[in-house]
């Protein structure tokens, strides 16, 4: 399967999960999410790998994302705890993918302080709605930091092809900030803007780092 035959029929089901998303059908949400998010799954197995370290933590990434979004689909609380276990989980295994490529110097870059003042932003914008959420978000915050952070070191540090690094970057980019998004919606203020901003957002981080599989070495 070519990256166009890809792309488009990525887009046909992003396109028809805002349609269902803005219906809030739960089924027919899933409908749509379910095969999106696992073509991102098969994206990265249908990619060269030159790099297997690197394609197994983000295949493992990947697989646990698609988990995840058909948790947070059923909407439930339990559902919804455990989707956020799922990208979690999954975040720490690009986490790993992007520390195998890295430098210690890398880790020490000025942009790390200023993702780590983001993480405090964000986690004081959060704080009076969370209840009992409170340390699980802390986590789930304090991971999604390092998977920008881990990024960001392997971006700078040449250790894998100027292009694979770009594309993880540009991802978990995406990925981090479609998550304010869904932190928006479940403790803040929910509403259908906060789909038609952050589902792109994720679907592009998640297509970007499956992508990267093959432009590593």
């Amino acid at each position: 399967m070519s990256w166009q035959v890809i792309l488009a029929l990525g887009l046909a089901l992003l396109v028809c999960l805002l349609w269902a998303e803005r219906g809030r059908q739960p089924s027919k949400i899933l409908i749509f999410k379910t095969p999106l998010s696992l073509l991102f799954v098969i994206t990265a197995l249908l990619q060269p790998h030159p790099l297997p370290p690197y394609f197994s933590a983000v295949l493992i990434g990947l697989i646990l994302g698609l988990a995840g979004d058909v948790l947070l689909g059923l909407k439930t609380q339990a559902t919804f705890k455990a989707g956020l276990a799922a990208f979690l989980l999954g975040h720490l295994a690009y986490v790993v993918a992007f520390a195998l490529y890295t430098t210690p110097s890398g880790w020490l870059l000025p942009g790390a302080l200023l993702l780590w003042a983001l993480a405090m932003v964000v986690f004081r914008w959060l704080r009076p709605h969370l209840g009992d959420m409170r340390a699980p978000v802390i986590a789930y915050v304090v991971v999604i930091t390092l998977m920008m952070w881990a990024a960001w070191a392997m971006f700078w540090a040449g250790e894998i092809a100027p292009l694979g690094a770009r594309l993880a970057l540009i991802g978990a980019a995406c990925f981090y900030v479609s998550d304010l998004f869904v932190a928006r919606d479940r403790f803040i203020s929910q509403g259908f803007a906060n789909r038609v901003c952050g589902l792109p957002l994720y679907y592009t981080g998640q297509f970007l780092i499956a992508f990267s599989v093959s432009l590593a070495g």
